[in-house]
């Protein structure tokens, strides 16, 4: 998936040698990119995130070739964006979520083309706990009731029963491991409403998990 796509953006690009950060920050890698066109900089900044991206995409289309698609054309976006704009990226210390806006837009273009996103009421409330890290404690004996691939499994299909905008920020949160400040910048809404969907995410996902693991065994 990344690795054709890096080809293709190599391919594009001029590639620079003498870039040996060991440890280079987003912004220092956008630099040498903006600056001297060095591919290396930008591969490395492609496989530094493309597991929260494509994770995310992967979640919004439920379609595992779709999401490869959209990544590959969210960074045909960026690299339009950067050129369009060179030398004026403004985003310091913010490269994934400007990334991640970029994402979403297309995964929307990619939805709404098939009339797959549907609007539901804006939410308020408090911040939830992850629901990750209390599976256990929500699902008395999960673990040894079923193995670790039965469970995943019905973890994600119950995030795809999610209400659209509960699981957007579920995978933002989980999946791109981004703020809520961010999260709410990201799509447009204010931090108690994002806040208020993870909230209420984690409520149904805790009911979903429990409806499905409490269900009489078929024979």
């Amino acid at each position: 998936m990344s690795g054709f796509f890096v080809k293709e953006v190599s391919a594009q690009v001029v590639f620079r040698k003498g870039t040996d950060w060991m440890h280079p920050t987003d912004d220092q890698l956008v630099a040498a990119y903006l600056e001297r066109g060095d591919a290396q900089a930008f591969r490395q900044l492609v496989e530094r995130h493309q597991e929260r991206i494509y994770g995310y995409l992967l979640g919004m289309v439920r379609d595992p070739e779709v999401a490869s698609d959209l990544f590959q054309e969210t960074f045909l976006r960026v690299l339009a964006a950067l050129r369009q704009e060179r030398a004026s990226y403004t985003q310091q210390g913010r490269w994934l979520a400007w990334v991640l806006r970029i994402a979403r837009n297309a995964a929307l273009d990619y939805l709404r083309s098939r009339r797959k996103w549907q609007d539901v009421p804006p939410e308020n409330g408090e911040e939830g706990i992850s629901f990750w890290d209390r599976l256990a404690d929500d699902a008395p004996g999960a673990d040894e009731a079923l193995e670790e691939a039965e469970l995943q499994a019905q973890l994600t299909a119950c995030i795809e029963r999610l209400p659209p905008e509960q699981r957007e920020v579920l995978l933002l949160r989980q999946e791109a491991e981004l703020t809520f400040r961010e999260i709410a910048e990201l799509t447009g809404v204010s931090i108690n409403t994002a806040l208020g969907r993870m909230r209420y995410a984690l409520i149904n996902l805790r009911k979903m998990m429990h409806h499905m693991q409490n269900q009489p065994a078929s024979e």
